[in-house]
């Protein structure tokens, strides 16, 4: 049974095997479910609090 991912950016969880895993220089590990969520993070350093579509993280 494959385990259960959750986006560093949009919280959206997705199965192991598709996303895309990015790890920096310092160690810290990003998981991301689709190019779009990792481009926003990533490329543009857009906040996932400020956009309508991204989930709210919570309880």
């Amino acid at each position: 049974m494959p385990t259960r991912r959750t986006c560093s950016f949009c919280n959206k969880e997705f199965l192991q095997g598709t996303g895309q895993m990015h790890v920096r220089n310092d160690g810290s590990v990003y998981w991301f479910c689709s190019s779009k969520c990792r481009k926003n993070l990533m490329k543009l350093g857009r906040l996932p609090s400020k956009l309508k579509w991204a989930r709210k993280k919570g309880p």
